[in-house]
């Protein structure tokens, strides 16, 4: 009997439970209190219920605010229903929905925030605001680049290749492309002459760049050379691969699907040659590769060099080096830069014998 009268009282506290949110619901009556006199700076949401783009707003905002929940004494993500409390929406001059808006904590007035609705740029604006970090699970800090109207001047047609991808919230496609352009970022994160960027379309701080660059779909994707802002058109697949292999040939990088570089990372075309004329006789090349290292800029040019006097000193060199260098590699725990300075001399190394493959074993 007692478990009879249990189970209606457990039902009654589902929707309190359901409903536990990091974002804070603002009223008329609490309005004043938490947004006004609290001396927090608040950001604030004045929303539709049946507004498509607030839908699509709803899960990434309530992200931002369990990001920063950590520090809620000092900082409130919160949302006001304006179609229901509209007094509070004509109050603030809400127009149409979403609109976020910014509150210091010292002045009434508020300003218009006008940033992209990603997750990135929320979070980002309001560690800008406030110096407060976002704390978010399980997640590694993003690698995309964001870019508006401001930023895209600065980054765009100076000493990066750009691949930028233009976006819109709503879109499925966009969507999709979401964790794939994650990942690629991620896998070129190491590279200083490659920039993964997005833009958000839609906001107000970007609109005119989507314009001046005649996106009229989403996703748009456009590959900028360094030191040129006139872009070429991406219309590949959209693949982790597609991309990958679109840098390499273009950007000239060896960057591998999944990350980290491939067989060919590290390696010269013009040493590989020498390699291969000395193969098994390394003594008689060494001035010859000394020479060519001394011509060019390539930091491991001179590992080259190394390599083969090394090796026309002790003809076991190369297998005993490779494999301490997979030992090291197999340990794990490596820095990204460091992971890529050992397989680069990994791959050197591989050709020194005799074979260009990545191999389980030696």
């Amino acid at each position: 009997m007692l478990f009879n009268h249990l189970i209606p009282a457990a039902i009654a506290l589902l929707p309190a439970l359901v409903s536990a949110e990091a974002v804070l619901d603002l009223t008329p009556s609490n309005f004043g209190d938490v947004v006004l006199k609290s001396g927090k700076p608040a950001l604030v949401e004045f929303f539709a219920p049946w507004c498509g783009h607030c839908k699509n707003l709803a899960p990434v905002y309530e992200e931002l605010a369990t990001a920063f929940q950590h520090v809620s004494d000092k900082v409130t993500v919160a949302k006001v229903d304006a179609d229901q409390h509209k007094s509070l929406g004509k109050d603030y001059g809400v127009s149409g929905f979403p609109t976020l808006k910014w509150f210091d904590g010292k002045s009434k007035k508020p300003t218009d925030y006008s940033g992209g609705r990603d997750l990135e740029s929320l979070t980002k604006f309001i560690t800008e605001k406030t110096s407060l970090r976002a704390k978010v699970k399980g997640k590694l800090p993003s690698q995309v680049t964001f870019l508006d109207d401001q930023s895209f001047k600065q980054k765009v047609g100076k000493d990066q290749d750009v691949l930028v991808a233009f976006t819109a919230p709503w879109c499925g496609h966009c969507k999709t492309l979401a964790p794939i352009w994650e990942t690629l970022a991620t896998t070129f994160a190491n590279e200083p002459d490659v920039l993964i960027a997005k833009v958000d379309a839609e906001a107000e701080n970007a609109k005119a760049l989507a314009q001046d660059q005649g996106v009229q779909s989403y996703p748009t994707i456009k590959y900028f050379k360094k030191g040129s802002i006139e872009p070429s058109p991406y219309e590949g697949a959209r693949g982790e691969k597609d991309f990958v292999d679109f840098l390499n040939t273009n950007s000239g990088t060896h960057r591998a699907v999944g990350g980290g570089l491939d067989a060919t990372g590290g390696t010269i075309e013009a040493f590989n040659t020498i390699v291969e004329k000395f193969q098994g006789a390394y003594g008689d090349g060494v001035d010859e590769a000394k020479k060519l290292a001394d011509t060019l800029q390539d930091k491991y040019a001179q590992y080259y060099a190394k390599v083969f006097q090394k090796a026309s000193a002790n003809q076991g060199y190369a297998e005993k080096e490779f494999k301490r260098l997979q030992g090291l590699i197999s340990k794990g725990n490596l820095a990204p830069a460091k992971l890529d300075d050992l397989v680069s001399r990994s791959n050197i190394l591989r050709r020194f014998l005799g074979t260009n493959e990545e191999k389980s074993e030696l």
